[in-house]
């Protein structure tokens, strides 16, 4: 069975291609490697014993996705990767983002109505939720204001499925991620932020391995037991198992609705302070650090809610967070020494 996996040679969707071809689909990628390298396609072969198909192309011209679905008629499973993921990048850019995520959404769609039936996973965030009032957070906490552009992106690509999955053969799970960190076992792909990172993970092993002077730290006066903000961290495999199981789920036509949503996260929160000592627990190295002004926009915590994923979905989350620094600090040394 044939599977498109857009973006795949990122982050999320290069460990996505490995579980789906261990567990024996055909995988064809498509990545226009503006965050990405066609290095990646090395580890996923290494990891696996196999080469899944490449093909760069831009999903934002839209003959080209047609050609496409016209060469690899067979495809019938879509998981959706490739967007545009920085928040602040979004602010100063807003048109880029809304071109990028959601033309090639469209774009996608388009060709896949025309199909018979039609599988499509959707990679979204909780950043859907906004500062939620509640924790854990439930699919059922309320949609809040996006708080950037990006964020708009992805309650409009989650708004945009639902409306085509009503009047189409297409069937959906909107899959919202939590906090992804970590590497591959193997150490054959990881994450390869472009420039200085968004996020904290590959910052503090930046740091680790000296390419960083120090981390900051925003803010240490949230109402969290060390005061840092809290987020739910969870490990890139265990994140890329889910993708296939819910795929799986529609392949087998075991879904209960058209359009189906589920968080992914590990249901328990750890705060920055707590990942920095992880990192120092795994590495055995002291990490300098300085605490900042909180930054605008950030929320006070977040973490998931995981009973519909781990009763519905029957996924769970198995790997724990010293786990996924581990791997991301073995990662980070491999990356600096080549």
């Amino acid at each position: 069975m044939k599977v498109l996996v857009t973006g795949g040679l990122g982050f999320i969707g290069s460990h996505t291609v490995v579980e789906l071809q261990n567990e024996g689909f055909e995988v064809v990628i498509i990545d226009n490697l503006s965050n990405s390298s066609e290095e990646v396609l090395k580890g996923i072969t290494a990891i696996t014993g196999k080469a899944p198909l490449f093909e760069k192309i831009d999903l934002r011209e839209k003959s080209a996705v047609r050609d496409f679905f016209k060469k690899h008629s067979d495809v019938t499973g879509v998981i959706h990767f490739a967007a545009s993921k920085a928040v602040g990048e979004s602010v100063e850019n807003p048109l880029l983002y809304y071109e990028n995520n959601i033309s090639s959404l469209v774009y996608l769609l388009q060709e896949l109505k025309e199909k018979p039936s039609a599988s499509f996973i959707f990679s979204s965030s909780c950043t859907v939720y906004g500062q939620a009032e509640k924790m854990p957070i439930t699919e059922d906490a309320p949609v809040q204001a996006a708080m950037s552009p990006y964020g708009n992106t992805k309650q409009m690509g989650e708004e945009i499925i639902i409306d085509t999955a009503k009047v189409t053969n297409i069937s959906a799970v909107l899959l919202r991620y939590f906090n992804p960190v970590g590497a591959h076992p193997s150490v054959e792909i990881g994450e390869l932020p472009l420039g200085v990172p968004q996020n904290l993970v590959p910052f503090i092993t930046q740091t680790g391995v000296g390419l960083r002077q120090e981390l900051s730290v925003f803010g240490n006066d949230y109402p969290t037991p060390d005061g840092t903000a809290v987020r739910d961290y969870i490990h890139v495999v265990d994140l890329a198992k889910a993708h296939v199981i819910a795929l799986q789920r529609l392949l087998n036509k075991k879904n209960l609705e058209k359009v189906e949503t589920f968080n992914l996260g590990t249901g328990k929160g750890s705060s920055v302070l707590e990942v920095i000592q992880s990192f120092e627990k795994v590495s055995d190295k002291k990490l300098p650090y300085k605490i900042m002004p909180r930054r605008e926009g950030d929320i006070t915590e977040a973490y998931a809610n995981t009973d519909k994923a781990n009763n519905v979905l029957g996924w769970k989350a198995e790997l724990s967070l010293d786990e996924a620094m581990a791997s991301a600090w073995k990662w980070e040394q491999k990356v600096r020494n080549k």
